[in-house]
């Protein structure tokens, strides 16, 4: 009986601690911190949430710099890849398609490498940027679509540049949703 209630007593401590009192001071600490990132990132435009900075959207617009393509339908409950490997002909069927869309919809010729991160879905499925090669690649489209000039879209490209992380992990990118919310604007 006294290990018993031993055993009880310590289920009940640790649901204690580690149930409610660690997940309250997490959101405590998270909160004063940094309250923006602890509630999700969220855009808003004329105080309505259009997004998150930190899940993807889908602009299919030509007026629209298009991001990453999702294998979730860029749903945030579905998170998640295709799961389809390097050999799966359906993978390769998906690329060569996506491929064809990005050539035509930019006037692409047969021959100009496409950045990979245009064509291949990530493993989340809802990655929010894209690679500055993948953002100047739609330049011409983008702008033509808006009747501005390449250089006026190129420089809001170059003004939502995020550099590596420390400087050296990862590389230079842009967040869609915030590239498009500043053409908008």
């Amino acid at each position: 009986m006294k290990e018993a209630r031993t055993a009880l007593l310590v289920i009940a401590t640790l649901t204690l601690l580690l149930g409610v009192a660690y997940p309250l001071i997490v959101t405590g600490i998270g909160q004063l911190v940094a309250p923006n990132r602890a509630n999700g990132s969220f855009i808003a435009v004329d105080g309505r949430i259009v997004g998150s900075e930190l899940i993807g959207q889908e602009f299919t617009s030509a007026r629209y710099f298009h991001g990453r393509p999702s294998a979730s339908g860029y749903d945030p409950m579905a998170s998640g890849g295709s799961n389809l490997g390097p050999s799966n002909p359906a993978l390769h069927r998906s690329v060569f398609e996506r491929i064809e869309v990005i050539r035509r919809e930019n006037r692409l010729p047969s021959a100009q490498p496409i950045p990979a991160d245009l064509v291949l879905a990530s493993a989340s499925g809802l990655d929010p940027e894209i690679s500055l090669d993948a953002a100047l690649l739609q330049v011409a489209r983008v702008a033509a679509a808006r009747g501005l000039a390449e250089h006026a879209v190129r420089a809001a490209v170059e003004s939502k540049i995020r550099e590596p992380f420390l400087g050296a992990f990862g590389e230079r990118r842009v967040n869609v949703l915030e590239l498009n919310l500043a053409l908008d604007g």
